[in-house]
């Protein structure tokens, strides 16, 4: 059974989550968004070892955390993300669009790609390519869990923002139509920021996703 651990951090309150497989003793973290250091204790605390970072979007509020973690975690974990946001990626993420800096972040990361199926232990996710957001945003989906990781392309009764850099608010609807709507409705989402919903109840009632 997958454990999740949500944490909210970094300067816009961003949803970071520690997921472990405690049969394997496991862990992945999506979204470091701060406080890198903090997860890597947290993680150890637990007796959990963390593996791989998987991060949806390259935003500066979804990877701040990454140098903190990196420095604190060994053998050092894999950061995944898809192609399309190395060049955001190397910008650290925008963050100087807001007055902010993060650390240094790795030249090297490991490709996520549309239909790839990543494993923390035994549990298997399943990535969904879902630009609008941004060009190279992922969304993590376990079947197996009935949980979905939707970073910043849908939230609870609200959708990403599209006005920053490689947005696009017809692709982020076609995305969400496409690539979540698609999904069963019990199907929990754990977004970026704010609470967590269904997509059974985001279909019904999210005011930016109409027909």
């Amino acid at each position: 059974m997958l454990h999740i651990v949500p944490l909210v951090l970094g300067p816009v309150e961003t949803n970071t989550y520690l997921v472990a497989d405690p049969a394997s003793g496991e862990a992945v973290v999506i979204d470091p968004a701060d406080a890198g250091e903090d997860i890597a204790q947290m993680a150890q605390q637990h007796g959990w070892r963390i593996v791989a970072i998987w991060v949806t979007h390259a935003h500066f509020d979804h990877i701040g955390g990454i140098p903190g973690l990196l420095a604190r975690v060994s053998p050092t974990p894999r950061v995944w993300l898809h192609p399309l946001e190395k060049p955001l990626w190397e910008r650290k993420g925008g963050a100087e669009w807001f007055g902010l800096s993060i650390g240094s972040l790795p030249n090297s990361t490991e490709e996520l790609a549309h239909g790839q199926w990543l494993t923390v232990g035994k549990i298997a996710f399943e990535v969904r390519h879902t630009p609008g957001h941004t060009p190279g945003h992922v969304v993590l989906y376990c079947a197996q869990e009935q949980v979905l990781f939707s970073g910043d392309v849908l939230f609870y009764e609200g959708i990403g923002r599209t006005d920053l850099p490689g947005g696009d608010h017809a692709i982020l609807l076609h995305s969400i139509r496409r690539q979540v709507f698609t999904l069963p409705a019990e199907t929990r989402v754990l977004p970026g920021h704010g609470p967590e919903t269904t997509v059974g109840y985001e279909r019904a009632h999210n005011p930016f996703v109409r027909g």
